[in-house]
């Protein structure tokens, strides 16, 4: 199929998934991210063929979907509203996952390290944004338990991508390290920066334009991802990480210098996000997904329950040990649950695997099929474990948010 016949497609697709969730939705909340992966395993050349391949155009389209995918993580968290002796907890809980998801990875891997990094970080990590709107219709969001969640969940999203700059680099780890400390250096003068009262002028110019071609706020945004995004490549370390630190950047101004539009002009940008590039990344890793490998009776498909508990031992358990002592039997069980669910920044780390050569796509396959698998059960398991525990039922329905990742 032409470049053109697969956009298409892939917005065909993205018009779709939301209909199926939501019809879904009704009896059981599924993210969406589920459907655009399987409906780009559909039209894949696995199954229907219809989209062999993308081309350069969509390629380009899937990356900036990715990058707004890290940048919305990072303007999601709100790191004020985490710190103390939790956001330790969950920093050293996160350390112990690493140091036991590289050991176990890099074994499974017949002692590959590149092999090993990739499935090893990608075990670390948490799907905040896939859970979050499950807890906010749940009444648990703001909670002791959902502010505990948010901080193990918010280092299970930050702490993959600095270890992906550190170790993923091709360069000795001291070199490494200095490259990151660097950008850190400057990430933080940016922050500062972001910190600093604007002018008068500056808020009203985002309100003149939040409805008018200028949209003064939403242009900013793009050129503050555009330069995280271009310091990054300079200075040698990550795309996922200049992306990330985009989006707490911007949080910074946008709540800072215009409070009362911030919403709006996040909604502007989420709607660019969620509405199209973030759709483009999904369905293309759908058609990607090498089906044929992972059911063609080898080891793929064994793999997958394997990758499915290894969510929970690598992830889980270091999280269930430095859980807070106040929570306690199910609150306990349900928080191992819900950080132990992943998805979006699995996607992410196992597609660079697999586009540098060090990941073979069948294990790519068995690692993201597992982490389907996870979105799907373990944030079930976590609401039955803390079911009559929030501060009103949870409603019928599709999972209001559950667009988001």
């Amino acid at each position: 199929m032409s470049q053109p016949g697969t956009l298409i497609l892939i917005m065909t697709i993205a018009v779709l998934a939301p209909l199926l969730a939501y019809g879904v939705g009704r009896w059981l909340p599924v993210p969406l991210v589920i459907f655009e992966i399987l409906l780009g395993i559909l039209v894949g050349p696995d199954v229907l063929g219809w989209a062999t391949s993308h081309g350069e155009a969509v390629d380009t389209l899937s990356d900036l979907g990715l990058a707004m995918l890290i940048f919305l993580a990072g303007y999601e968290i709100e790191f004020d509203k985490i710190r103390g002796s939790t956001l330790k907890r969950s920093v050293w809980a996160w350390i112990v996952s690493l140091a036991v998801g590289l050991g176990l990875a890099v074994a499974l891997a017949d002692w590959s390290y590149a092999r090993g990094v990739y499935v090893g970080t990608a075990l670390t990590s948490t799907a905040l944004g896939t859970i979050l709107p499950v807890l906010r219709d749940s009444g648990d969001l703001h909670s002791r338990f959902g502010s505990v969640l948010m901080a193990f969940g918010a280092v299970g999203e930050f702490g993959p991508i600095i270890a992906m700059a550190l170790l993923l680099s091709g360069r000795s780890p001291l070199d490494s390290a200095l490259l990151l400390l660097a950008f850190a250096a400057l990430t933080a003068l940016a922050v500062l920066w972001a910190m600093r009262p604007r002018p008068p002028w500056f808020s009203r110019v985002i309100a003149k334009t939040l409805h008018s071609s200028g949209q003064f706020a939403v242009r900013l945004v793009v050129l503050l991802l555009a330069l995280m995004l271009g310091l990054s490549q300079v200075l040698g370390v990550d795309t996922l990480l200049g992306a990330f630190a985009a989006g707490m950047i911007v949080r910074l101004v946008l709540h800072g210098a215009a409070p009362d539009s911030a919403d709006e002009v996040l909604g502007k940008v989420e709607a660019m996000g969620f509405g199209f590039l973030v759709p483009v990344f999904f369905v293309v890793t759908g058609i990607d997904f090498d089906l044929k490998a992972l059911l063609d009776g080898g080891t793929a498909l064994l793999l997958l329950p394997v990758f499915l508990a290894l969510f929970l031992v690598v992830r889980g358990l270091p999280v269930h040990f430095f859980a807070p002592a106040d929570l306690i039997g199910g609150d306990r069980l349900a928080l191992t649950f819900f950080s132990s669910t992943a998805l979006p920044l699995v996607v992410a780390i196992t597609t660079i695997g697999v586009e540098d050569g060090a990941l073979p796509t069948d294990v790519a396959a068995a690692v993201v099929g597992a982490a389907m698998v996870s979105v799907l059960v373990f944030p079930l398991i976590g609401l039955k474990l803390r079911a009559g525990k929030g501060e009103r039922a949870r409603p019928k329905g599709p999972v209001k948010g559950a667009e988001s990742w």
